[in-house]
């Protein structure tokens, strides 16, 4: 019932209260600095950084993070009009690298913007968010696009995407709530965002602590699916695995942390926005939700069929969030056929739940080519 009343919210016309503001304002070009941890990822880094350096927007600087990058790579770097910062740690992890980068930055920023190793901003990416930042949005979260569908396992990882932009993003602030954080394409006040990552000791999932911490202090998560970045999606089971055990793990992780204080700001405070997240975190991955929800309309219609139809309702709901929210242009053959991939990623799906423990004790990568 859940997915299905936000997939159907974010189908309604976008709300966006936005104040009015003199043209003045709206033309101001805020100092954005665009950080790019990078760890052994070089592969990708320099045509990310390359492709960093084109956006329509003036005053900005790319910050590439480099974490156990070869020399060749460092120096194809060295040779672009960025700001090369390399780090070396015994367990490398995102918040790591981010903080020495903003413990060696003397350049006064208003923006900061996070990106993943194998991001591409669209042009106007950078514009769009200096737009919503003078609008008075403190945190903003882009919208990521699949990059490469070349193999099923990518078609699917798409899919996915695409469906959580839809109900956890724009369905949620169609409803008020705030969007989520994804990792990447995100962009907050920089003194806030110095302030939630020199607190931070996440290993994996710190997104998700951000996004939980931001909520508990009350800010809103505002989403813009008009600034798109280009991501690129797992191609290969074994990718996906690692992935999904990364982000579940992280899921729970938080999930545990922060239930009970969302509860008590709940009933306390009335900050509904805050719990409405830890709910979502409490939620069954949605690749296997389906399975759970058939399973349990066959189990009760031989054991209990009174209460089998609340099994089949959810079933349907469930269904029909999931193609309410695929976007049409997914919608296509190749999609067809990556249902025969469909088995296989359920059962590592299931995999993943039984190696979650002490995953998120330590930094696991998702390489990118």
């Amino acid at each position: 019932m859940y997915l299905f009343v936000f997939a159907v919210a974010a189908k309604r016309p976008i709300k966006q209260p936005l104040p009015r503001l003199s043209k003045t304002k709206q033309a101001t070009e805020n100092a954005i600095a665009v950080f790019i941890p990078a760890y052994k990822e070089d592969a990708v880094i320099v045509n990310v950084a390359q492709a960093a350096l084109e956006q329509d927007y003036l005053n900005y600087e790319v910050i590439v993070i480099a974490d156990q990058l070869q020399e060749a790579t460092l120096t194809a770097l060295r040779a672009l009009p960025i700001r090369l910062i390399t780090v070396q740690f015994k367990k490398s992890t995102k918040v790591k690298a981010l903080q020495t980068a903003l413990s060696q930055m003397t350049t006064g920023f208003d923006i900061a913007v996070v990106l993943d190793a194998d991001n591409i901003m669209q042009q106007d990416f950078l514009t769009q968010i200096n737009c919503a930042y003078n609008q008075g949005y403190k945190v903003v979260q882009g919208q990521r696009i699949a990059k490469n569908q070349q193999t099923s396992v990518a078609l699917w990882d798409a899919v996915s995407e695409a469906i959580n932009n839809q109900i956890y993003n724009l369905g949620q602030i169609n409803w008020g709530f705030s969007a989520r954080l994804v990792g990447s394409g995100m962009a907050f006040d920089y003194q806030l965002f110095q302030e939630l990552i020199d607190a931070s000791n996440a290993i994996g999932g710190f997104d998700k602590e951000l996004e939980l911490r931001l909520l508990e202090q009350e800010y809103y998560i505002h989403y813009l699916p008009t600034a798109q970045i280009r991501d690129e999606k797992v191609a290969s089971l074994q990718v996906f695995k690692k992935q999904r055990t990364r982000w579940l793990s992280a899921q729970y992780f938080y999930l545990r942390q922060y239930w009970w204080k969302a509860c008590k700001a709940l009933v306390l405070k009335r900050n509904g926005d805050f719990f409405n997240k830890v709910l979502q975190m409490a939620l069954p991955p949605r690749l296997l939700l389906p399975v759970l929800l058939l399973l349990g309309s066959l189990f009760t219609a031989f054991t209990t069929p009174a209460i089998a139809w609340i099994w089949g309702v959810g079933l349907l709901l469930n269904i029909f969030a999931n193609l309410i929210a695929l976007p049409s242009q997914l919608r296509t053959g190749a999609l067809l056929k990556a249902f025969l991939q469909l088995p296989a990623m359920i059962m590592v799906m299931l995999g993943a739940l039984f190696q979650l423990k002490g995953a998120n004790k330590n930094f696991i990568h998702t390489p990118h080519h």
